[in-house]
């Protein structure tokens, strides 16, 4: 376990310092940072399904609010998982599996991306991989009382993000393919309805705040194959068919499978089936079945392994012109040797995509460039108009970039409104505050100055129609995906495109509060 895990604790931390939030970690960082009744009356209108996160979160960035430290707790979940999942291999087939699927799981680009990230998905795959390891245990156990400790752990995992409730159903078919006893199966299910009751209440409030996941869209075989890809050591290659051809042959491992398999595959399938009906699916989101690859991997590399040693246990090698006696413990030493060597080649080989991982341009957004750009091209008292509103992101995680302009469409505050990012002025209101204006800033998502945009928010809506009605394009900078527009009013003499027709003044009232998920906005 501890070779696994200090190889992980090294992958996680090399670059996690990356110099840039992206959306969503700024969502974590601003908010984990309210206090704590500020974070309550936010959950009741958004992000409940992150709400316990935020509040361990509150603690962690009470010691330093950085970005290291942001992303501290999901190293060290990751670091954790590795662990776990060799103990895992070392409980279900040996020493040499569990220390090669903890080893290959540590690897995997996959792990790496969200253990620098700071949000759930890190904790939520320690916390499943640890109930596995206690579902083994309370199974060889036998006793009612085995089963407290993976409930004990099941419970906040699951509270941490809801959907690491379909774990219960990968548990229940390993349950069946190990074919144990009715006991078992009562202990089992008293542990599964007690997490279940215990999650109800997050599912209500959760079924209240759908919008969050309107921007997923419904997955199809593309998604099902990235999703492979995303859950192999190397994405594509020698290392990803290699990898897939030892996973077959871990298959035939009947224990490890039945533990493996259901874990790798259950909730996936469960997620993509359901979301031809109702988008639910993301791969992050079923980042903890990830756990089941490295062990079939390991299982099937241990059976390969098994089958060469016993092929040549005992034969006579030629060197240098003698034959000279290869005994069991010499074979064993050589297949260990090369099952070292294959792993630091596949980790070499998905390089690259481990150094992209640590650049912050890979990520949706850098909000800290945004900011950046900012402080070169406005000048202070400048107002500044975001497009949408979650724009208003870059301005609260990096204010530096913004402290002097002039955030013109903001009513109230974030934290003072139970918001993400603030409250936003009525249109009525919004066009008077511009009325006045000869020049404007406008950061905008790139795809918010599409033409074929139509936002349902009016507040969005009358944005676009001042700018189009009153304003012409200035100058335009584009950095990492967000646009940097500086808009002038127009002259009297200038005419409008002749497609952009006046927008009548929409009806005023409480502006809509987008909601953020996976760094965009709902559209």
């Amino acid at each position: 376990m501890a070779v696994p895990m200090a190889v992980m604790l090294a992958i996680g931390l090399w670059g996690v310092d990356r110099g840039g939030m992206w959306g969503d970690e700024s969502v974590t960082f601003l908010v984990a940072q309210r206090t704590v009744p500020q974070i309550w009356r936010l959950l009741h209108d958004v992000d409940a399904v992150h709400g316990l996160y935020y509040l361990f979160m509150h603690v962690v960035l009470a010691v330093h609010p950085g970005e290291v430290v942001l992303r501290l707790p999901s190293v060290c979940a990751a670091t954790v998982t590795a662990g776990l999942v060799a103990a895992l291999g070392v409980r279900l087939a040996g020493p040499r599996v569990g220390l090669g699927a903890g080893l290959l799981y540590a690897i995997t680009p996959m792990t790496g991306h969200y253990a620098q990230e700071g949000r759930s998905y890190a904790l939520v795959a320690a916390g499943v991989a640890g109930a596995t390891l206690l579902l083994l245990r309370a199974v060889e156990g036998a006793t009612a009382r085995a089963w407290w400790p993976y409930g004990a752990v099941l419970a906040p995992t699951c509270l941490l993000h809801e959907l690491a409730v379909l774990v219960l159903c990968a548990h229940a078919v390993t349950l069946g393919l190990l074919r144990v006893p009715g006991r078992v199966w009562a202990g089992w299910g008293r542990a599964a309805g007690a997490v279940a009751l215990l999650l109800l209440p997050l599912v209500w409030v959760s079924q209240g705040q759908d919008g969050q996941v309107a921007w997923l869209v419904t997955p199809g075989w593309d998604e099902v194959g990235r999703l492979v890809r995303h859950f192999s050591p190397g994405r594509a290659g020698v290392v990803f068919w290699g990898a897939l051809l030892l996973l077959g042959a871990g298959l035939r491992e009947r224990r490890t499978a039945a533990v493996a398999l259901p874990l790798l595959v259950v909730p996936p399938g469960i997620l993509l089936t359901v979301s031809q009906v109702r988008p639910l699916f993301h791969d992050r989101y079923v980042l903890y079945a990830l756990a089941g690859a490295p062990l079939l991997v390991a299982a099937g590399a241990g059976r390969l392994a098994g089958a060469l040693g016993h092929v040549g246990c005992v034969g006579r090698l030629r060197w240098s012109g003698r034959r000279v006696r290869v005994g069991d413990r010499q074979v064993r030493a050589l297949l260990g040797v090369a099952g070292v060597l294959v792993l630091v080649a596949a980790f070499v080989h998905e390089l690259p995509v481990h150094r992209r991982d640590r650049s912050a341009a890979h990520r949706p957004d850098n909000l800290a460039a945004v900011s950046a750009l900012a402080v070169r091209q406005m000048r202070p008292g400048d107002p500044v108009l975001f497009v949408p509103s979650v724009g208003r992101l870059a301005a609260l995680a990096y204010p530096k970039g913004f402290r002097q302009v002039r955030d013109i469409a903001l009513r109230e505050s974030a934290p003072g409104s139970g918001t993400l990012w603030g409250r936003e002025a009525t249109p009525g209101e919004l066009r008077r505050r511009l009325a006045p204006v000869d020049r404007v800033w406008v950061v905008a998502e790139a795809y918010a100055l599409a033409p074929g945009w139509s936002p349902s928010d009016p507040v969005e809506r009358t944005k676009l129609a001042v700018l189009r009605e009153q304003f012409t394009v200035r100058e335009e900078h584009v950095r990492d995906g967000v646009v940097l527009r500086l808009h002038v009013r127009r002259r009297p003499a200038d005419e409008p495109p002749a497609d952009e027709s006046a927008v009548d003044e929409l009806s005023a009232g409480e502006p809509f509060v987008g909601e953020l998920s996976a760094g965009r906005p709902v559209r």
